[in-house]
């Protein structure tokens, strides 16, 4: 071909890309700033770590149980309500979560026992639930398959934002008003959001702002067959088990970072709150990358022809060796280079994450997205429950050293991906029990 045709042809490709529209973007934007406040509401318990175990008298145990309570609450919420996404839909299922959790963040400020906080905790991660699952279900209702995984990885960066904004706004309203407004304010902005989004969604072949170009675009992948699937039949597909594995392997070393890595950095270099804040927005910054650049990567490499799973492996594999040095972090002398390493580590996890998500959308029908992903954080919560409470007690016993936990870390994204290796296709051209074509 020509350079002139050539010239033509790109012309062309972007004027047809131009008049599809970019509605479905607008979508995308909400559920970043849902999951921005969702993980900015559950990391304030983190950031407050310090201070609360010096003003209530925790010890590392108590701490650690208070967040089991969340992790225990937010599987039931996160299987029960991603059903109840499936049934009602996200447009009043999804601002329901929002405000109900919203709720639960600010009564955390009236709380001053441990089983207060348990009980705060666990309503926070009851509701918290619904976020995931509605958003991947969102997702899968308005965008085609090769656009999945970036605009899973665009809204689901909103978790890093979520927490750099917290680091800077809740060391501040501290050190003026407290650490109980703190959750108040923090638990506050999510009201707003409800408000944006019975302004902007309507479901894709309902909304009056999305043309007919864009429409046909979004539902341009062969239609599936939907069927009502019982969740007992859901444990007979294989995309409901990589997701499992996949989310049960990653999720609660997120958990962790998030709970601990403030705590880590005040025992292991003397960092306060208010120091902490600019070495927390560099970890979550470079997570931020991750996010996009791990769902940017497999979409690129379908776009190049590599076959869907085919691509999302290579990602996992790329993503899991990046968390590996992360078992330094804690051997280094220098903070920044543990900073640093935490970073990388939280970045990788953020492109893994995206692409196990994804991984539901490619393999499952529409119907059961809601249901499924639910499952599978149902699955990692109850892990994650055992993980904090074991967290705890191990930093109790070890009298706060964190090298044991940081080596763990680097090693289970790795033992995720061989797992869902054997799980999933082992080449790219069979078909999913859903039938899709991957």
């Amino acid at each position: 071909m020509s350079n002139e045709a050539r010239t033509v042809v790109s012309g062309l490709a972007s004027q047809a890309i131009a008049k599809i529209g970019h509605y479905r973007w607008t979508i995308c934007a909400l559920l970043f700033f849902s999951t921005t406040i969702n993980y900015m509401d559950r990391q304030v318990l983190g950031l407050l770590k310090p201070t609360l175990m010096g003003d209530l008298h925790w010890s590392e145990s108590d701490f650690g149980d208070i967040v089991a309570a969340f992790s225990l609450a937010y599987a039931f919420g996160y299987i029960g309500i991603g059903r109840v996404m499936d049934k009602v839909g996200v447009k009043l299922g999804l601002p329901g979560a929002v405000a109900s959790w919203s709720l639960f963040a600010c009564v955390h400020a009236f709380m001053g026992s441990i089983f207060g906080f348990k009980v705060a905790r666990a309503g926070l991660g009851l509701t918290e639930g619904g976020n995931f699952p509605a958003s991947i279900k969102t997702i899968s209702e308005w965008f085609p398959a090769k656009e999945r995984a970036l605009a899973t990885g665009i809204f689901n960066a909103g978790s890093n934002v979520g927490a750099v904004v917290a680091p800077i706004i809740v060391p501040l309203i501290v050190m003026y008003w407290g650490w109980r407004p703190a959750f108040i304010v923090t638990g506050g902005i999510g009201f707003i959001w409800v408000i944006f989004w019975f302004i902007f969604y309507k479901k894709p072949e309902d909304h009056p702002k999305l043309s007919a170009a864009e429409l046909a675009y979004i539902q341009s992948d062969p239609v599936v067959a939907e069927e009502r699937v019982p969740w007992i039949k859901l444990l007979g597909y294989r995309g409901t088990w990589a997701n499992i594995v996949g989310t049960c392997f990653s999720a609660p070393v997120w958990w962790f970072y998030l709970n601990w890595v403030p705590g880590f950095l005040s025992k292991q270099y003397g960092i306060n709150l208010m120091a902490a804040m600019l070495p927390l927005v560099v970890i979550y910054c470079m997570a931020d990358v991750g996010s996009i650049g791990g769902g940017w990567l497999s979409s690129y490499l379908i776009k190049r022809g590599v076959k869907t799973l085919r691509a999302r492996k290579i990602t996992f594999l790329i993503c899991g060796l990046c968390v590996v040095p992360v078992f330094m972090a804690s051997q280094v002398s220098n903070a920044w280079w543990a900073i640093l390493l935490i970073g990388i580590a939280a970045s990788a996890h953020q492109g893994y994450s995206a692409n196990v998500y994804t991984i539901v959308s490619d393999t499952m029908p529409k119907n059961t997205i809601g249901s499924v992903v639910g499952i599978g954080g149902f699955c990692a919560y109850i892990v994650g429950t055992f993980v904090s409470m074991g967290v705890g007690r191990l930093l109790d016993a070890t009298n706060g050293n964190y090298q044991l936990l940081f080596a763990i870390a680097s090693s289970l994204y790795l033992i995720g991906l061989l797992i869902m290796h054997l799980i999933l296709p082992k080449t790219g051209s069979g078909r999913t029990p859903a039938g899709i074509e991957v």
